[in-house]
């Protein structure tokens, strides 16, 4: 048997909507999802099987402008990715390019293409308008030809990762030009991610979607303790890392009750991700430097840029 392994990178604007093609392309979700953009902040391993090929697709943060220290290094975790994988697959938002050609995303994905262009690298690129859901097709045939015209892509996808139309086409594609070689992974591992990371970003997850626009990037999940029970189940400490104290009472809510919410869905998911029964507490604390901590960039898998 002549067994196939690589690994796809997926790299695009921030909210393009590279956790959701992953999950759909893995079949089960192990990258969180919100509506905010900069909700990856790791590089996340889906691992697919696609016949005899072994296919290991890489979630990567978001490429923008960065700002702060989390910024650049979630950015050059990106472009890292991107280097080190056998083919790369840059995901558009089809939707907010022909809405606005020059929003911030828009922008965000000519910079990166540029900078697909400027590495000069042989590895074989496709491109994923995504989103193409409701959209005529009069809209994404200029910006299908568009794209080709580029000279970058070898091949250009319709895709609603949401509704996992396009996906199968995407992933053929990808087995097509991995490498002859062993599989890294057993055939029924869907991830490559430590169950104590994912349980903290299942938390973040949740805290994102709860609490929208009054906690932007200003919080951090730790899984603190791991215990596993005689009954099978496991129980979860994880503490919540905010920057303010004024923070930190949004987070618990007023009794407690908003902290209740976010533990109870985390809680429901986490069970459902390994299958027995999670026993999660949650505790809130304030530490202004939490994006400082080079401790905290270790355990989520980034490395710790240099002030410029």
């Amino acid at each position: 048997m002549t067994t196939r392994c690589g690994f796809a990178a997926i790299i695009g604007a921030p909210n393009a909507g590279k956790s959701t093609l992953i999950n759909a392309l893995v079949g089960t979700k192990i990258a969180i999802v919100s509506p905010k953009v900069q909700t990856t902040r790791m590089p996340v391993r889906g691992i697919a099987m696609a016949g005899e090929t072994q296919i290991v697709f890489v979630d990567t943060p978001g490429i923008f402008r960065p700002r702060r220290r989390l910024d650049r290094a979630m950015v050059t975790s990106a472009w890292a990715g991107a280097e080190e994988a056998d083919c790369v697959l840059l995901i558009v938002d089809a939707a907010d390019l022909v809405a606005d050609p020059n929003s911030l995303g828009a922008r965000d994905t000519m910079a990166i293409l540029q900078g697909l262009k400027d590495s000069n690298s042989k590895k074989k690129k496709a491109l994923i308008l995504n989103k193409i859901d409701g959209m005529k097709r009069t809209d994404l045939l200029p910006l299908v030809e568009r794209f080709h015209a580029e000279g970058v892509f070898e091949d250009v996808f319709l895709v609603s990762a949401l509704k996992g139309e396009g996906v199968g086409d995407v992933a053929s594609w990808v087995a097509a030009r991995m490498p002859q070689g062993p599989w890294l992974y057993p055939e029924d591992q869907a991830a490559d991610i430590p169950s104590r990371l994912l349980a903290a970003e299942v938390t973040r997850e949740k805290i994102y979607l709860r609490l929208h626009d009054e906690l932007p990037y200003s919080s951090a999940v730790e899984t603190e303790k791991w215990e596993e029970r005689r009954d099978g189940s496991v129980k979860i400490d994880q503490i919540i890392y905010v920057q303010r104290e004024g923070q930190k009472a949004i987070v618990l809510g007023k009794g407690g009750a908003t902290i209740k919410i976010i533990g109870g869905l985390a809680r429901e998911e986490l069970e459902t991700l390994f299958g027995r029964r999670v026993h999660l507490f949650l505790f809130v604390k304030v530490r202004e430097d939490w994006a400082e901590n080079r401790e905290h960039y270790r355990e989520i898998g980034l490395e710790f840029p240099h002030e410029k």
